[in-house]
């Protein structure tokens, strides 16, 4: 039997959950609202179709979580992007910092015929070029013990490894850690930490970034 077919909006819904539950945050409705950029009524009205239809369950807290069939559903939309973005960096050297919204788009036209070939071509990737893990990947693996940035000590060393999916879609913020060479495979150095500012130190010079950021930059010491 085919998998079923999910219209976009649905699969941004799925999606979301899912970058939420992979970096430990609630899913509350009030998360989707600011994610999604959509009413809390639209959110409550999804949310509810989503749950009689299977893909989400809420528990007493009234997070919200996804089912079986939504992660499934989730982690295909999922894989598919972090594929978009592979292919759009490695292949049309498109600049790290503006994949994140050109993936979004593609992912939604991926097909599932297309999908083995994209796989193929890219040598089958285990991660996004922001260093999460591309689900159903042979040679996708997560690194423990990472830190993130804001956590480091003063003159403690250590090398990124992963930007936070919440981070990717702030371009402005994309391009500070670009141009600072804070990025997956870079080692960084902590200098000091002043209110909400980190100042760090990348291969391409210091850099200070709000908190906000630098939570949501990981690295392995």
């Amino acid at each position: 039997m085919a998998p079923a077919q999910h219209s976009p909006a649905v699969e941004d819904y799925l999606e979301t959950i899912y970058e939420l539950e992979e970096s430990g945050v609630p899913a509350m409705r009030a998360r989707l609202v600011e994610r999604l950029g959509v009413s809390a009524p639209t959110v409550s009205e999804t949310v509810a179709r989503l749950e009689r239809e299977g893909y989400l369950s809420l528990d007493a807290q009234r997070v919200v979580h996804l089912t079986d069939r939504g992660r499934l559903a989730a982690t295909g939309v999922m894989r598919r992007h972090r594929l978009a973005e592979r292919l759009l960096v490695d292949v049309l050297h498109v600049p790290w910092h503006q994949v994140h919204e050109e993936a979004h788009r593609l992912e939604h036209a991926i097909s599932e015929t297309l999908e083995p070939y994209l796989v193929s071509a890219l040598g089958d990737p285990g991660t996004c070029p922001h260093g999460n893990p591309i689900p159903g990947s042979t040679n996708a693996s997560v690194v423990d013990d990472q830190v993130a940035l804001s956590e480091l000590a003063a003159g403690e060393r250590a090398v990124v490894r992963r930007i936070d999916e919440e981070i990717e879609s702030h371009p402005d913020a994309m391009r500070a850690l670009e141009e600072h060479r804070l990025m997956p495979g870079f080692a960084v150095e902590a200098v000091t930490r002043d209110g909400d500012t980190v100042t760090v130190t990348g291969e391409a010079g210091r850099a200070r970034l709000p908190i906000a950021v630098a939570a949501k930059v990981y690295a392995t010491r």
